[in-house]
C-alpha cells in the first residue's frame, strides 16, 4: 500500500520541506508517502471563494489515483488518538487500497472533494497553519506505522 498526500500550495519553506521529507523518508519502507503540491488559486475581492475552492477541489481529486481511498483533512472529521490513528491504518491496510490524505487551502476543501471522501480526519479542534499539516500527517503516519510495529519511537 502506498499513500499520497495531496495538499494546496507550492513553495513551502524550508523547514516545512524539511519535517515532511524527515518523516516520509522514515516511512518509506512500511508506507511510501508521496507529496503532491497543488497550485493554489489566486484569492482576491474580485475572486469567487467558491469557485477558487471548486476549481482547486477538481486539480485534487485529478491528483487521485482511481481506485485509492481518499481520506480529507477537515477539522469537522473524526479525530483519532495515536493508537486509533494506528488501528484506523491497520483497517486501512486490510481494504488493500492506495489511500490520498487531501488538504485544502485557507478556505478548505471543495464541497466535491468532502463527497468523495470516505472519511473525514480531524487534527483536532486548534486551527492550523496548512504547511505544518503536512508535518504533522506524516508524522502521525510514522506514529502508527511505529505502534503497528512495536517501534519504541511511540511511548505513551
Amino acid at each position: 500500500m502506498r499513500a499520497t498526500l495531496i495538499a494546496i500550495g507550492e513553495k513551502m519553506p524550508s523547514w516545512v520541506t524539511e519535517g515532511y521529507n524527515e518523516y516520509a523518508k522514515r516511512l518509506s519502507h512500511e508506507l511510501p508517502l508521496q507529496l503532491v503540491e497543488v497550485t493554489s488559486k489566486l484569492r482576491g475581492r474580485s475572486n469567487d471563494t467558491a469557485r477558487v475552492v471548486a476549481d482547486e477541489g477538481a486539480l485534487m481529486l485529478a491528483a487521485v489515483a482511481r481506485s485509492a481511498n481518499i481520506i480529507a483533512l477537515d477539522g469537522r472529521g473524526k479525530a483519532f488518538s495515536s493508537e486509533q490513528l494506528a488501528q484506523q491504518l491497520a483497517r486501512w491496510r486490510m481494504d488493500g487500497r492506495d489511500l490520498a490524505f487531501l488538504v485544502g487551502g485557507p478556505e478548505g476543501l471543495a464541497p466535491a472533494v468532502l463527497e468523495r471522501a470516505s472519511q473525514t480526519w480531524s487534527l483536532g479542534p486548534a486551527t492550523l497553519p496548512h504547511p505544518l499539516v503536512r508535518i504533522l500527517i506524516a508524522e502521525q503516519l510514522y506514529r502508527a506505522v511505529s505502534l503497528l510495529g512495536n517501534h519504541p519511537y511511540h511511548r505513551a
